[in-house]
């Protein structure tokens, strides 16, 4: 009787999908926006989401469980982490990394990490907000990327780890900073939250690093509504990373279970009582960012449709770059050599001979309901927030500050349709023109 009407209210769930969903709306160029990023949902979405909360699946359990070894297998990782949120998921990362069961390799408060200064606030922050130091290099125009060289040249004998994102999906020099990583003995965390999919010299990122990160946010590869991903290969890592995320607990039974590891009882540890229960005893200083099984649900109904994204985001990417070719004043992306990105937007920078400056271009788009976005903090030592915190910035940061002052992006998200591309194609070329 209840499967049966479980199955009545999720067959109606389909057919209300079905029934407020009745295609596309026809494209009316400067009418419809054309979004930078968005989440784009489907009838097994919805269906994933109720079927989860018929269950009250309310907290972190079997799903979450389910969609953290389905995603580590999809990035070739063997154990992954799911986190409320992917700033949350960089926080754990290196918050990890400064247990002291990792004895000569444990990250303390006045250790140097290399990072870059255009970029965004929650590659940066745990650094800071772990007592360390950050030290920004530049990138280079074009792939929006740091280089090898300039991050050799930041290493100084305070240097322990070093912590980059992937720009809109285009992967820095992975391998060569992975390789200098492990010869300089530092950590390396790769932030993926934008580059999902993404691959290096024919392997994915996400896989170089001790740990790398995900977004779950709706502007991202998929999307859970909130929610993020840490994966790593190293299992005592990974084993690390849940504790952190769990209160700091010792003890590796999920919520709710008890007595699975045998040793309830059984462990004594600290100064703590003889038989005192494990489950109860904390040995990091953790914090609680655990996702649910709700948001999880959708997760995994998203990644079953991850190739046919990531091939959307390519096509679009790929029309922009075909379409603007050789226009006048702006400078496109190019993808760093020797990989295949699975891009989170397409970046533009405005020459310094134009003729015509980055609000002028944004405020003609905008105009016409194409929605632009800034490289996110451009410079970030030039924000408040970290204007007289300690830092120390390796080297001139040139290309940052053209960002800051020239560049910004438009979206690829699969949501777009191919009449749109031409659409924003054929509205900056007119821009040009008229300028």
């Amino acid at each position: 009787m209840v499967d049966s009407a479980r199955s009545d209210l999720l067959a109606q769930v389909r057919d209300y999908h079905d029934a407020q969903s009745t295609g596309p709306a026809p494209f009316i160029p400067g009418q419809t926006p054309i979004l930078s990023s968005g989440a784009v949902l489907d009838a097994a979405d919805r269906e994933a989401l109720v079927a989860a909360a018929l269950d009250l699946r309310i907290a972190s359990g079997t799903i979450a469980t389910k969609f953290e070894s389905s995603f580590a297998r999809k990035l070739k990782r063997r154990k992954a982490v799911l986190t409320n949120s992917g700033s949350s998921a960089n926080l754990l990362a290196l918050s990890t990394l400064t247990s002291p069961t990792l004895g000569d390799e444990q990250l303390k408060p006045g250790d140097e990490v290399i990072t870059v200064a255009a970029g965004f606030p929650t590659t940066v922050n745990p650094i800071l907000q772990n007592g360390m130091i950050p030290v920004f290099v530049d990138i280079e125009l074009g792939t929006y990327n740091t280089t090898a060289e300039r991050v050799e040249a930041a290493i100084s004998p305070r240097t322990r780890a070093i912590m980059i994102a992937h720009t809109l999906g285009n992967p820095f020099p992975v391998a060569e900073i992975a390789e200098l990583a492990e010869r300089h003995g530092c950590h390396l965390i790769e932030d993926n939250c934008d580059a999902v999919g993404s691959t290096y010299q024919g392997r994915l990122t996400g896989t170089f690093g001790r740990f790398s990160t995900v977004s779950f946010y709706p502007a991202h590869h998929l999307t859970m509504g909130e929610g993020g991903m840490l994966l790593s290969s190293d299992i005592k890592l990974a084993k690390l990373a849940k504790s952190f995320r769990d209160w700091g607990r010792d003890c590796w039974c999920e919520p709710g279970e008890d007595d699975r590891c045998l040793k309830r009882f059984d462990l004594h540890l600290g100064t703590l009582p003889e038989a005192y229960d494990h489950k109860y005893v904390f040995s990091e200083v953790g914090y609680n960012l655990k996702s649910t099984d709700i948001h999880a649900a959708l997760g995994l109904s998203q990644l079953a449709k991850l190739p046919d994204f990531i091939e959307a985001r390519k096509r679009n990417w790929r029309q922009l770059r075909e379409g603007l070719d050789g226009l006048p004043g702006l400078l496109l992306p190019e993808a760093t050599p020797g990989s295949d990105p699975s891009w989170f937007g397409f970046i533009i920078t405005v020459k310094p001979d134009a003729g015509f400056d980055v609000p002028e271009v944004v405020e003609y788009l905008e105009a016409r309901n194409i929605r632009t976005r800034r490289l996110f903090a451009g410079n970030l030592t030039r924000h408040p927030a970290y204007i007289g915190k300690p830092q120390r910035i390796a080297g001139p940061l040139t290309n940052s500050d053209i960002v800051t002052e020239r560049t910004f992006w438009i979206g690829v998200y699969p949501g777009i349709t191919t009449e749109m591309v031409e659409y924003v194609i054929g509205t900056l070329k007119e821009f040009v023109a008229t300028h």
